[in-house]
């Protein structure tokens, strides 16, 4: 069954709506700025969607495009100059960065009260991948049955987890997050052996990858959940997520589509420490 992200997304944007329409009234405006560095496709993407569903719930969006070749010293006076302006409630700088920024030295530089993507350790906000992953899991396990279901916590601590990749953006946050719930789950990365039996023998699969065939239809069990965070444009300049999904649509018990499945629900919480943020930051 597909999992439709822009519903669940849908129903947080209604809320946030209301939120920001009394947030007005204390002459509070959400305003969110988005740096995004050189011209990825996948990244100019998430980008728009950000800077559109902040505009329909009523907050105000920047995106700053800036040249491939920045260096760090730059960018970081930039994000200094948003850290001071109290008008500005949330700072994105858009990942994957070219290879030559410290990323380290960026997510340091953000004031951590503005930080709503949640990179640094003392952000006061939850990451918003980890937020979307979590609230997907639990519209699947609302729509399962059987007495072992009684709460979400304990049905995903029976499940087989499998996380494929484990960079800051995707994987790592998750394995973390479900670490600290005490959810084991299996990591897959270029290096791990056996791979095709850890994925064979899962209930659900989390991929963070971002290419072609990550996960393929003779690797799966019937009835496994998927979950495709990686993203990819293809030479058809479309979107594609870590599976083929009419080569898994039968196999699956739950799926989520790209695009659709989790990027809708990625902005919906990211827009959540937005408005936090905004209640917080505001003078």
């Amino acid at each position: 069954m597909k999992i439709d992200g822009r519903e669940i997304a849908g129903k947080i944007f209604e809320k946030l709506k209301k939120e920001v329409e009394e947030l007005k009234k204390k002459n509070i405006i959400p305003h969110l700025v988005i740096i995004l560095v050189g011209n990825d496709p996948a990244s100019k993407a998430y980008v728009r969607q950000k800077e559109l569903k902040a505009t329909q719930i009523g907050a105000k969006a920047t995106v700053i495009n800036l040249e491939s070749e920045i260096q760090n010293s730059e960018l970081i006076r930039l994000i200094e100059k948003l850290n001071n302006n109290n008008s500005i409630h949330g700072i994105i700088v858009q990942r994957p960065l070219p290879p030559h920024l410290d990323s380290g030295e960026i997510d340091s530089a953000t004031d951590a009260k503005k930080d709503i993507d949640a990179f640094r350790n003392d952000s006061p906000f939850p990451m918003p991948i980890v937020c979307a992953i979590l609230k997907i899991l639990e519209e699947i396990h609302k729509r399962g049955t059987g007495p072992r279901q009684a709460t979400f916590d304990n049905w995903l601590k029976i499940k087989s987890i499998v996380i494929i990749g484990k960079g800051q953006t995707g994987g790592g946050p998750i394995i973390e997050t479900f670490k600290k719930m005490g959810i084991k789950s299996n990591v897959i990365d270029s290096k791990t052996k056996n791979s095709e039996n850890l994925k064979k023998e899962a209930d659900i699969i989390i991929s963070a990858v971002g290419k072609l065939n990550v996960v393929k239809k003779e690797e799966i069990k019937k009835g496994v959940i998927l979950l495709s965070i990686g993203l990819h444009k293809e030479k058809d300049e479309k979107l594609y997520g870590d599976y083929e999904e009419e080569e898994i649509k039968n196999i699956a018990g739950f799926y989520t589509p790209t695009p659709g499945g989790v990027g809708p629900v990625n902005v919906a919480c990211l827009l959540e420490n937005l408005i936090k943020a905004s209640t917080k930051t505001s003078y």
